[in-house]
């Protein structure tokens, strides 16, 4: 393979419309479903609806904080860059360290699913074999080790064909839903209140569990550097991607609740949507259901990959972690180096993995410690946003409420859900959860100690960064670094 030490990501590869496709894909909603519904049933009961209720609420705030940072950063880290020149260099490493380990615990946990639904398609016994799992599910992960190395435009063909699929069998299902008459129990209203949680501590942990569900539209700020006019587009994709997944997560979440019973889902924990197939439409539906996790979860592999790779490319830009990660492809304008460590890494630990136990409990584990992860740098991002505004929030009503307060609120809860659920959770997943965390202390000191000029930045200053960075449309060109151009490309 050929490089180019400094080279850049492809340029304006990306549009509105392919940035909103992987933003959904990112949050994966069938793969979602499948594999964390029984584990967020297990935490609150009929209170599931609720939970991702209320975690969407400070979900859409961290949303804004994204879309608020973008404009005035473009960078491929994201939070790593944001939380470094607002906050500290030190809480940006570790918010860039936090997506790239939990996006590595990711790859295991998803190629496990992503195995067992192929298998699931020929042969439900065969589901349920961790061992030959493993083996087609690396497989799928190889594939789109493969893609994803090709560049951003294959990146997304492939993105719209998975997630095209699989949104529009998802949707068909919640009509389906709508008229099925054999019901477990009737709805009720209160699935959507407090009153199914078992206190606070039971609330926090299916916040978490809930944040699990959303995690992954992010994937539109890391690749802001391959997206035209990304500086609107990333951010507005992102909050139409958590609003697209809002609104699937409840419709399935409450038929789950008036269709299953308690047993059913316990029994089948691994994929709990198959089992809501049969009941909705027997024979076909558990089949078609099947499909849309198996393309839901090899779709939200490819956009974890890209989170990671372009964290990581940005590290190594920076001297933070190994330059090497910053060297990008002459022909393909990727990160290639990156894309190949994490690959070969997660393929290692996918292996490993088999030690663990089924893939019901290696994905109850794995969910719970990415939870902790995914509270710590959405959290940082939302501080980070007010205190790279704050001599604009008192400018105008929406600055106020949309890049300070909402972002605020959501980094709170994030904080508050990380500490809460501390006391909820196995030793399991806390300890991948806190010591994959501390893991990064290691590179963090290491490079600060060699002198990388990111632990010396320029500061985020929103004032500064309007003024300076703003290019009227009629004298910017197609690459214009800081090309504002029209709200969207739509």
């Amino acid at each position: 393979m050929s490089n180019v030490r400094g080279r850049g990501l492809q340029a304006n590869a990306l549009g509105t419309f392919d940035t909103v496709v992987m933003a959904v894909a990112g949050s994966a909603p069938a793969y979602s479903l499948a594999a964390t519904t029984a584990v967020l049933v297990g935490a609150v009961g009929l209170a599931s609806p609720a939970a991702l209720l209320y975690c969407a609420i400070p979900m859409l705030g961290i949303a804004l904080a994204f879309s608020y940072l973008g404009r005035i950063d473009v960078n491929a880290g994201a939070s790593y860059s944001w939380v470094g020149r607002t906050l500290h260099p030190f809480l940006g490493f570790i918010s860039g360290w936090a997506l790239v380990i939990s996006a590595t615990i990711f790859m295991v946990a998803g190629s496990l699913p992503a195995g067992s639904m192929t298998l699931a398609l020929f042969d439900d016994g065969l589901a349920d074999n961790t061992g030959l799992s493993t083996a087609v599910g690396g497989l799928w992960f190889v594939v789109m080790v493969l893609v994803v190395l090709g560049g951003a435009r294959l990146t997304v063909r492939a993105q719209l064909v998975m997630s095209g699929v699989e949104l529009a069998i998802l949707a068909f299902f919640v009509v389906l839903a709508l008229f099925h008459s054999g019901n477990a129990l009737a709805f009720d209203w209160s699935w959507l209140g407090f009153s199914h949680f078992d206190g606070v501590g039971g609330f926090a942990s299916g916040a978490l569990i809930a944040a699990f569900y959303y995690w992954g539209w992010d994937v539109t700020s890391n690749l802001s550097e391959e997206t035209r006019n990304s500086r609107r587009t990333t951010g507005l994709a992102g909050l139409i991607g958590v609003g697209i997944v809002f609104l699937l997560f409840e419709a399935f979440t409450i038929a789950v609740n008036i269709i299953l019973s308690a047993k059913q889902i316990e029994a089948n924990d691994a994929n709990v949507l198959a089992v809501l197939g049969d009941e909705i439409w027997p024979g076909w539906g558990g089949k078609l259901l099947i499909v849309a996790v198996m393309l839901s979860t090899i779709a939200t592999l490819e956009t974890t990959l890209i989170q990671v790779t372009r964290s990581l490319f940005a590290m190594g830009r920076d001297r933070t972690m190994p330059s090497a990660l910053g060297r990008v492809h002459a022909r393909w304008n990727t990160p290639w180096v990156a894309i190949v460590v994490v690959g070969t890494v997660a393929l290692g630990m996918l292996i490993a993995s088999n030690a663990l136990g089924t893939v019901g409990d290696i994905l109850t584990d794995a969910i719970s410690a990415i939870g902790l992860q995914i509270a710590v740098y959405y959290g940082l991002a939302g501080l980070a946003v007010v205190v790279a505004y704050r001599r604009t929030l008192l400018t105008s009503v929406s600055n106020f409420v949309f890049g300070g307060l909402w972002p605020l609120l959501g980094a709170l809860f994030m904080f508050w859900v990380f500490v809460e659920s501390l006391g909820e959770l196995s030793s399991a997943a806390i300890t991948i959860g806190i010591g994959g965390l501390a893991v990064g202390l290691i590179p963090m000191f290491w490079y600060w100690r060699q002198g990388s000029d990111y632990y010396r930045p320029a500061k985020l200053d929103a004032s500064r960064a309007v003024e300076t960075d703003y290019v009227l449309d009629e004298a910017a060109g197609p690459r214009t670094p800081f090309y504002e151009g029209l709200p969207t490309d739509f």
